[in-house]
């Protein structure tokens, strides 16, 4: 069932959707939590279908914010609100509403959204694209348990991997460190395997994927070694090497669907490592609601080797004097 309103109110919004339940006979009691959308109009389908899909795993009132604030200054003055409500099986195991923020109004989106959260349920909101600089302060993020973010959709996503460890507040996360779970997951059950001391490590994947500089510093951050990161066409994430005393361990990905696992005193193993939909990363993460601390962890120890990573090598001097020897310089942990 879908219903529209047009230059309406949260409480008005509030009666359609109690309507709405009784024609379908979809109560609200089922629904776990309030997922919030902070999107545009060119990025919402996508967002909506993503997390319909989430929703078969997690039911939840779906809150869609679109902010549609004109540039005119009269327009900028009539504030009005249109919303469009998705109930039953246009919803997937949820209910959708979405939220047309016109003019003045766009500027207090949580004034609207607050009278349709659900009652004693948390809330986690979303921004597929254009995070604020500190979620945890937006006055949306301010209403959550559970802030996610992509810095893959940033114009320069090494910077706002940066920004998101400058402003990290328990509850952050990001759809970056998402992709990467598999890929931990192999490799810790690697180095069970093979119980050898890891001396340094290599990763590999396209340049300025804020994935691959997530799992070099989750590498750096837990085994204390020094990692090396390495560019390669693509897609994404490409190959991991671990070298040991006993040989190196290698998890390679060349075409983003099956990797190939490769260790010392073992045949090559096929891994299915396949690059997964946003339906599946906003689902793994609608499923821990306290705060990350690997993630933390990590994407606070990267900040600064990051920063020398993107800063030209110092030159040597001209003249250097005879006793005096230039030391070779050290390579970062990780980029």
């Amino acid at each position: 069932m879908k219903i529209d309103l047009t230059e309406t109110t949260s409480s008005k919004i509030n009666q359609a959707l109690v309507s709405a339940r009784r024609a379908v006979g979809a109560p609200a009691i089922g629904m776990v939590l309030t997922l919030v959308i902070v999107t545009d109009e060119e990025n919402a389908y996508d967002a909506l279908k993503a997390a319909s899909d989430s929703s078969r795993e997690h039911p939840s009132r779906i809150i869609a914010v679109i902010k549609r604030a004109s540039r005119s200054p009269r327009a900028r003055r009539d504030a009005r609100l249109d919303a469009e409500i998705r109930v039953g099986s246009d919803s997937g195991s949820g209910e959708t509403v979405v939220l047309r923020l016109h003019g003045e109004l766009a500027n207090h989106a949580q004034s609207v959204v607050l009278p349709l959260l659900l009652p004693d349920a948390p809330v986690v909101v979303w921004w597929p694209q254009d995070a604020p600089a500190d979620p945890a302060k937006d006055p949306l993020g301010a209403l959550s348990q559970r802030r996610i973010t992509d810095t893959y959709s940033a114009e320069h996503p090494l910077d706002e991997l940066a920004v998101r460890a400058a402003t990290y507040q328990p509850g952050d996360t990001d759809l970056a460190w998402t992709r990467i779970t598999p890929w931990r997951s192999m490799l810790a059950a690697a180095l069970d395997q093979q119980p050898a001391e890891v001396v340094s490590a290599t990763v590999e994947g396209e340049s300025d994927n804020p994935s691959c500089e997530l799992l070099a510093m989750w590498l750096a951050d837990r085994l204390g070694v020094p990692v090396e990161r390495t560019t390669s066409g693509g897609p994404g994430l490409t190959a991991v090497r671990m070298t040991t005393k006993n040989g190196d361990i290698v998890l390679d990905r060349a075409d983003g669907s099956l990797a190939t696992l490769c260790m010392v005193g073992q045949p090559d193993r096929a891994v299915a490592l396949k690059r997964r939909e946003t339906a599946e990363l906003l689902a793994e993460e609608l499923r821990r609601l306290d705060p990350d601390n690997v993630y933390e962890c990590t994407v606070k120890f990267g900040v600064e080797r990051l920063d020398k990573a993107g800063a030209p090598a110092a030159e040597a001097p001209a003249k250097a004097p005879a006793a005096k020897k230039a030391a070779p310089a050290k390579k970062a942990a990780s980029k």
